[in-house]
């Protein structure tokens, strides 16, 4: 088992990081044990959320209005996490968005990890559900759900539970045991911005069929500025 590591969570848009961007950043530092710094920021994902979105995390557009762009909110992110390696539930999902992010960004971010959900696969294979929220009510932990810093302490705690319940056993069992850090794999291509001349047929489409884009134009990847002009031309033509 490992006593330093950084938890982190994410509440993003949808569950593609392809397609998906991120709303919320939570963190918690952990050194020797001890929880040394949490940190957290809304993130604008430079589109209106949908409403299911909404209702899950309670974060509302007009929030998101005046917070920093991933390119900005990434920054203090990697500084908080530097070499430590990262603790997570379904932690891949949180690290293939953070990847990509950073790798739009002309950034590297190799990383290891622990998966909390993991490991409640494998020692609690009997239990109803291993969802965060249903393992925290099974362990006793306060938790707020669908919140990212209130998803990244939860973590932390039912880590340690996990530990204290599984790790001797693991040890014994396994040489590689579930509680160490193994790298995580995911890739992530760098998107390229959108173009001028898709950004003027895009205004252009609006314009001329009279549509709100409830983007901001200038956010979107050549990739998402395609699929957009393209949906727009099979429903209203040119």
């Amino acid at each position: 088992m490992i006593d330093s590591y950084v938890c982190i969570d994410l509440e993003t848009t949808g569950l593609n990081p392809k397609t998906d961007r991120i709303i919320e950043i939570g963190a918690v530092k952990v050194e020797n044990n001890e929880v040394i710094k949490e940190w957290e920021t809304l993130v604008n994902p430079g589109r209106n959320l949908e409403k299911r979105i909404v209702e899950l995390t309670g974060i509302r557009d007009e929030q998101l209005a005046q917070a920093p762009p991933i390119e900005e909110a990434l920054l203090p992110l990697l500084e908080i996490v530097a070499d430590k390696p990262l603790l997570g539930h379904g932690l891949i999902f949180d690290y293939s968005f953070i990847k990509k992010a950073a790798v739009n960004q002309k950034m590297t971010f190799e990383k290891e990890g622990i998966d909390t959900l993991k490991i409640a696969r494998k020692y609690l294979p009997d239990l109803e559900s291993r969802r965060l929220g249903y393992l925290c009510k099974y362990y006793g932990i306060n938790h707020h759900a669908h919140r990212a810093l209130d998803d990244a302490r939860a973590t932390v705690e039912l880590y340690r539970k996990l530990a204290e319940q599984f790790y001797e056993k693991e040890e014994q069992e396994e040489n590689k045991s579930i509680f160490r850090p193994k790298k995580l794999c995911y890739h992530a291509k760098r998107e390229t911005p959108i173009t001028i001349p898709q950004k003027e047929q895009l205004y252009k489409l609006a314009d001329k069929h009279k549509l709100i884009l409830d983007y901001d134009v200038s956010k979107l990847t050549r990739s998402e500025a395609s699929r957009k002009i393209d949906r727009i031309l099979a429903e209203y033509g040119r």
